[in-house]
């Protein structure tokens, strides 16, 4: 394997135009993949691309709350926020809605900012000022809308970049946050009524690579699973990774698979050999 360094455009322009380079795999933006497909459309590469996300965590009256609300935390604030597969916009069914708000601030409030190498400390900073001015510009915008900050919302006395885990309610859809993929702490909780209602407003993204559910019925299980379009779905789960299993998305979240058998077959290539005149 060659680690390569130095100036990326320079560097993915070679890739891409290089015919020797027969495969280009890329984790990163949609706006950047876009780019590097066209870039390899001269030399008709084969191309995997793991691109952006805006994946719903959906919370059913009949879920397990305490299991949701759980799930919801690692989804939501796994590292801050700032993976891929990040749950983004939480859809919550008007009858628990209110219970699962307490109960996921309760959660939030007891978590420890700060310096990873220190105990007990479970967030820490987001990567750059750039990230911190969009976590700061998607909930002004969103309560510039109607919003309602639960908890946290602004940057965290520790300084630099951290920020305080956030919660918002009386969230919708007209708000930045629903199109965008947030990449910090920020909990956007929304109201649904029916199943209907939740598959509209989760599918109602140009991306498509992780999406979450918790109920206890196990035919909403299957129609869930089959209705949501994303190439990762959790029912009652918020840990949805692992390498023995394809993870990869469907719309403007990219194109093949990484893991298990999958993976590896976006590195093959299938040749059919026709076998005349063994008999002679």
């Amino acid at each position: 394997m060659n680690i390569v360094t130095g100036d990326p455009p320079a560097i993915g322009k070679e890739m891409c135009s290089n015919p020797l380079v027969r495969k280009l795999s890329f984790t990163g933006s949609t706006e950047v993949g876009r780019l590097l497909m066209e870039q390899c459309a001269r030399t008709v590469k084969k191309l995997s691309l793991e691109l952006g996300g805006n994946a719903p965590f959906i919370v059913f009256a009949d879920a397990d709350l305490d299991a949701a609300v759980e799930g919801a935390m690692a989804s939501k604030y796994r590292n801050t926020g700032q993976t891929c597969v990040c749950a983004n916009r939480m859809f919550v069914q008007d009858e628990v809605y209110d219970a699962f708000a307490q109960k996921l601030a309760e959660k939030v409030r007891a978590m420890k900012v700060g310096n990873g190498m220190e105990p007990g400390v479970v967030q820490g900073p987001l990567i750059d000022q750039a990230a911190l001015a969009k976590v700061e510009e998607h909930i002004s915008d969103a309560v510039a809308k109607g919003a309602r900050v639960l908890t946290g919302g602004k940057r965290h006395a520790l300084g630099g970049t951290f920020f305080e885990p956030t919660i918002l309610t009386n969230v919708t859809p007209a708000m930045q946050l629903s199109r965008e993929e947030t990449f910090g702490p920020v909990a956007p909780l929304f109201r649904f009524k029916t199943e209907q209602e939740a598959v509209r407003l989760a599918n109602d993204t140009e991306y498509g690579l992780a999406a979450y559910f918790y109920t206890r019925d196990i035919g909403r299980v299957w129609r869930m699973s089959e209705a949501l379009e994303y190439g990762i779905v959790g029912a009652n789960t918020g840990i949805i990774s692992t390498e023995v299993a394809p993870f990869g998305g469907m719309k403007q979240s990219g194109l093949g698979r990484e893991g298990s058998k999958y993976g590896i077959e976006e590195y093959l290539e299938v040749k059919y050999v026709c076998m005349g005149g063994v008999d002679r």
